[in-house]
């Protein structure tokens, strides 16, 4: 084919709608995922830092959250890595199900993978996969720990070699 006959049909495709790039997923979403339905939610309040995200690395830098009970529920403020994207969060926190969570602004529920029983480590996630996230309080994220949450979300699909400690 020649250059001028090429032309119209690059000419052509330049101007086809571009078909958007399939949302980023951190999991086989052909697993099943389940949230924590002995989940409380009134035991999250406190402050908590993040001490791992599915995201690139270097894509965020890690954040924090705080908790805190209010008249009509539970309220959060504070910024995440989700995703790989700095989140920035405040307003309601919804509890919308057994171990489901919809913070304001949020486009899908946060699902409660796991906490440990002393409430100090919480593994979050989505079924979509979107974003998954380890939340610490207290000091250092201990190994033991870490191995139950790794082992948690790796069952419900998560690809653990996206999974980047802060």
């Amino acid at each position: 084919m020649s250059r001028l006959t090429a032309l119209p049909l690059l000419l052509l495709a330049a101007c086809a709608p571009r078909v958007p790039e399939p949302p980023q997923t951190f999991r086989d979403t052909n697993q099943p995922i389940w949230s924590n339905a002995v989940f409380e939610p009134a035991r999250i309040a406190g402050d908590w830092q993040e001490v791992a995200a599915f995201a690139q690395p270097g894509a965020c830098r890690p954040g924090g959250v705080e908790i805190r009970p209010t008249a009509s529920g539970l309220e959060m403020t504070g910024r995440l890595c989700l995703g790989g994207r700095e989140t920035a969060l405040a307003g309601p926190l919804a509890v919308t199900g057994p171990g489901r969570l919809l913070p304001a602004g949020a486009t899908e529920p946060w699902w409660v993978l796991w906490v440990d029983t002393d409430y100090r480590t919480i593994a979050l996630g989505t079924p979509s996969g979107r974003f998954g996230v380890l939340l610490n309080r207290g000091g250092p994220l201990p190994p033991d720990r870490l191995v139950a949450a790794r082992e948690i979300l790796e069952w419900n699909g998560y690809d653990l070699g996206r999974l980047i400690r802060f």
